[in-house]
């Protein structure tokens, strides 16, 4: 038998559309729940073999099934809401995040990072767990197929690290495209920008979005990729889109960026309602007690919020001050039994020494069991407090010593 010819490219064929709602006359069950941002397509036929929908209080056995714009869906006994307006965002992707919404091995997903407030999203394409720069999401599944086919025509641009040399003339030959491992890669345009020590910088576009392309691809060419930054997709750009930041693109921008044939072939919809999520109030933690006492909650926690400039420095001093811990039954002072270097052990005196005036600091409390001042503290003899000078003057000359002597 002769070889037969290659088979042309398939191009995506737009769904008929309805002359009364604009929406697609016909569509299978399982693009209608994802149009309306319950779930995927592959998660819709699961949900169709657990018995969960229904088309004109019918269940459903098999996702072969089409429906129109008059037919009753109902997921788990409930409408299906309507479906919402096309919409699309860019995201500055970080290394690390795995682009898939549920990751068997437990890694940190895209879409764990995304605000909560999103509507559901789903990407367009993927990007490597080491791969960075910019990733576009949109809630629209037929939106985000048609953007993955090669057909569609927009151009990639990546910023590519990699360890090694090259030239030149071996990244011009990549436009004629490569085989690496038996896989044929389409043409791609490549720059070397500069070489820094070991490592060169390349920029590169392609048309194609097969996995690990780019790796592969510079792989054959002697060089190891050690940074990989997507600078662009079509003519969206990752400009100074912060790390892990996401912006949308206003409606009108986006239906000039897509054309009438995208999004007649997609069959997006721009008059459809703008759904947008609230994200959910935290509440406020409780301020503590700051005159708390130990075994009470909020004992030895710092206040949240703004303090004045007096009581951050008493905070400050209460941290330092170990005199100043609450007492209660069974307090014990921190530095007890601590002897300070040079000073006498406390106990009874010595045979010839004098006995001490008073009784041990440490003890005299008064009867509510609060501390006595320590201006109260020192008495001299006869139990009078030492004589302090008026603040108004010398010894002797002050108003509170003319009061005192009359």
């Amino acid at each position: 038998m002769g070889k037969q010819p290659a088979k042309p490219p398939r191009t995506p064929n737009p769904p008929p559309i309805s002359a009364q709602t604009g929406a697609p006359a016909r569509e299978r069950i399982a693009k209608r729940l994802a149009r309306a941002g319950l779930c995927s397509r592959r998660e819709a036929e699961s949900w169709i073999a657990a018995g969960r929908i229904s088309v004109n209080g019918k269940l459903l056995d098999t996702p072969a099934f089409t429906v129109g714009p008059e037919d009753r869906i109902e997921v788990d006994g409930a409408p299906l809401p309507q479906a919402e307006r096309t919409r699309l965002w860019l995201f500055h992707k970080p290394a690390g995040l795995v682009t898939t919404a549920r990751d068997p091995e437990g890694r940190p997903t895209v879409f764990g990072a995304l605000p909560k407030d999103m509507p559901r999203v789903m990407s367009i394409g993927r990007l490597d767990i080491n791969t960075e720069g910019l990733l576009l999401l949109t809630n629209d599944g037929g939106l985000a197929r048609l953007l993955e086919l090669p057909q569609t025509g927009w151009l990639r641009r990546y910023r590519v690290r990699a360890h090694g040399e090259i030239s030149q003339e071996q990244l011009d030959a990549l436009k004629d495209g490569i085989a690496v491992e038996g896989v044929l890669y389409g043409s791609m345009e490549a720059t070397l920008d500069r070489q820094k020590g070991a490592n060169v910088w390349i920029t590169l576009a392609l048309r194609e979005g097969k996995n690990r392309e780019v790796k592969k691809v510079l792989g054959a060419l002697g060089l190891t990729v050690n940074r990989l930054i997507r600078i662009s997709f079509g003519p969206f750009q990752l400009g100074d889109l912060a790390e892990r930041e996401v912006r949308e693109i206003r409606g009108r921008m986006l239906r000039d960026q897509l054309g009438p044939r995208l999004i007649e072939a997609a069959g997006a919809n721009f008059d459809a309602p703008l759904v947008q999520r609230a994200e959910e109030p935290k509440p406020e933690p409780k301020r503590p007690d700051r005159m708390a006492r130990p075994g009470k909650p909020g004992y030895g926690q710092k206040p949240r919020g703004k303090l004045s400039r007096g009581q951050a420095a008493e905070d400050s001093l209460d941290r330092l001050d170990t005199r100043k811990a609450p007492r209660g039954p069974g307090h014990k002072p921190a530095n007890a039994g601590q002897q300070k270097a040079g000073q006498p052990k406390a106990g009874k005196p010595k045979p010839g020494q004098p006995k001490p005036f008073g009784k041990p600091e440490g003890k005299r409390m008064r009867e509510d069991g609060r501390a006595v001042p320590a201006e109260q503290r020192q008495r001299g003899p006869g139990g009078r407090p030492p004589h302090k000078p008026s603040g108004g003057g010398p010894a002797g000359r002050g108003r509170g010593n003319a009061d005192r002597r009359r």
